[in-house]
């Protein structure tokens, strides 16, 4: 079985819901606005690609057909990374995809997925509903003529796969790693050589050697990529993805153009799908990494403090960087920062407190 076969079964077989080889047209009725969603990712992906074809299945069975969804993966209607200028030309509706992909257009799109030492998944949730970052997103993509929703997190992620061992942060020096957004710059910062390719594209240059290191997301996604077949060491916690959101992009002018009952119910939709991605991948990853250590021989390592502490720095130059870029760049970041002091800091007392204690005492290990 080649490997694009493999994912596509273990896909559908890891818990979610595929959707065929596309959302079967239903006849158009008077009135019906055709809602066309490309993807970043492709078909019956596990962890991502599924969620995506879930929220595009749900949007045409909430709205009653009302909203004629055709729902096409990376690669199928256009490449992963021309999903933006596909859906802000107007060509097609909607993308499902991670936004710091564009930060080349403007950095503020970071801000929208992750930001190294930035907010983990509580974190980004509370800061986007009720500390200011949806007004800040609907500014930034109302510039490209966009109207974004969250819908679906991964988590803290993994700090990726290494063909070698990391010890120090000289050990980064010259390093051909895929990772993407402002994670790519911290390592770049480090002396690594950023290398931001699509998920269908990452198995294939890790086994040619093209790229030595990568990261993707977590155990349960990362088992199906099947990265143990070219890479042993498995490091944590990712600095770069602290907790990672997944967006709908849609057209603005296609957004306007709704009624408010299709608006909330394409809310409330990517709402629903906002909490299944997570509750998937935590209630997965756990399982999978015990797969991918005790049946195909992973050492799992963990990122020293010195190396953390260089990550760190690195981080800090980079946010300043995208700071300075612009006035909304710099509210958009400062906003960021905000929230993590502020969140974060009872975040400190309360969840990370209760489960460090509580491991401690019940010897749940690392």
């Amino acid at each position: 079985m080649d490997r694009r076969s493999f994912i596509k079964k273990a896909g559908i077989g890891a818990g979610g819901v595929a959707a065929g080889s596309m959302l079967a047209a239903p006849a158009i009725a008077q009135g019906t606005k055709e809602m066309v969603i490309v993807s970043t990712w492709p078909r019956d992906f596990p962890g991502l690609g599924i969620p995506a074809q879930r929220l595009a299945a749900r949007i045409a069975e909430l709205t009653a057909g009302r909203l004629n969804v055709q729902y096409f993966a990376a690669g199928e209607r256009v490449g992963a990374f021309d999903s933006f200028d596909e859906v802000a030309s107007g060509n097609a509706q909607a993308y499902i995809g991670a936004d710091y992909y564009w930060k080349g257009k403007h950095p503020g799109w970071a801000a929208f997925t992750a930001v190294p030492f930035g907010l983990t998944q509580a974190e980004m949730d509370a800061w986007i509903k009720y500390g200011g970052g949806q007004e800040l997103w609907d500014e930034l993509a109302g510039e490209f003529g966009l109207k974004n929703l969250a819908m679906g997190n991964t988590g803290v992620q993994m700090g990726g796969w290494f063909n070698k061992e990391i010890e120090t942060a000289d050990d980064l020096k010259g390093l051909k790693m895929r990772i993407p957004g402002q994670g790519g710059d911290v390592m770049a910062k480090l002396g690594a050589s950023p290398v931001s390719l699509p998920g269908g594209q990452i198995y294939e240059n890790l086994v040619s050697g093209a790229i030595d290191a990568t990261e993707w997301v977590g155990p349960f996604n990362d088992y199906f990529m099947k990265f143990y077949e070219a890479a042993k060491y498995y490091y944590y916690p990712g600095m770069h993805e602290p907790g990672a959101m997944l967006a709908l992009g849609m057209n603005k002018a296609f957004w306007d153009g709704l009624d408010k009952v299709d608006q909330q119910i394409i809310v409330a939709a990517c709402a629903e799908e906002n909490s299944n991605t997570i509750a998937e991948t935590n209630a997965n990853n756990g399982k999978y990494l015990n797969r991918l250590i005790n049946e195909h021989g992973v050492e799992l390592r963990e990122f020293s403090d010195e190396i953390y502490d260089s990550f760190g720095e690195a981080a800090q130059e980079v946010l300043e960087e995208a700071m300075d870029h612009s006035a909304l760049s710099k509210k958009i970041f400062e906003s960021v920062i905000n929230a993590r002091q502020e969140i974060g800091s009872y975040m400190a007392i309360s969840d990370i407190a209760y489960s460090n204690k509580r491991n401690r005492y019940l010897g749940i290990p690392k």
